[in-house]
């Protein structure tokens, strides 16, 4: 997951809850050309599985902060593209518990209990602060990270996340958990 770059709290942020976790950073988005709806489409449907892409609801999250469905899904995922003003490939795409997870991270609110959700981002993310939800750049002691091709797992009971490492500098080529001990803590497992 990722915070790299969020201007309000931003797409992924933002979005999911208005959809999908993150974006922002302050780069113009003049800066960066407007993808088509159907360039947008393409890249969201590159953080799933293809048959999970094939049946998601694709949304993008306009300037303003809302979310407009490009295309109505079946199968209860939904996916966002990439956002152009993150250092890194980042769309994403998550079931409707990791929905209410991100809304609640938005929010700066506990997420619901016993809503075990996943998220995918098989296009990599943007990098991030491994111990700090909120921190929006590198700095001394926030142990920033970069995760490749990976899935999360969030909202799942304590227990489950004690069995993985939760090293505020992890080995980000196997499972960790990020944000270890805080109620946004979720379970990284690369695939690649």
């Amino acid at each position: 997951m990722r915070t790299t770059g969020w201007k309000r709290p931003s797409w992924k942020n933002g979005a999911i809850v208005a959809a999908a976790l993150f974006a922002g950073g302050g780069v113009l988005a003049a800066e960066h050309p407007a993808m088509s709806d159907a360039q947008m489409t393409a890249s969201a449907m590159h953080a799933a599985p293809a048959r999970v892409a094939k049946g998601a609801t694709i949304v993008a999250m306009g300037a303003d902060g809302t979310l407009r469905t490009l295309r109505k899904g079946t199968n209860g995922f939904t996916c966002m593209p990439d956002n152009p003003s993150t250092p890194g490939p980042d769309p994403m795409c998550m079931d409707q518990n990791a929905m209410e997870w991100i809304s609640a991270y938005m929010a700066k609110k506990t997420p619901p209990a016993g809503k075990l959700g996943m998220m995918y981002m098989l296009a990599g993310g943007t990098d991030a602060s491994n111990t700090d939800p909120y921190a929006q750049k590198p700095a001394s002691g926030n142990h920033w990270i970069k995760t490749g091709p990976h899935v999360m797992i969030v909202g799942a009971d304590p227990a489950f996340y004690a069995n993985y490492p939760k090293s505020a500098d992890p080995d980000t080529a196997a499972p960790y958990v990020m944000w270890a001990d805080t109620p946004y803590e979720h379970l990284m497992a690369p695939i690649k």
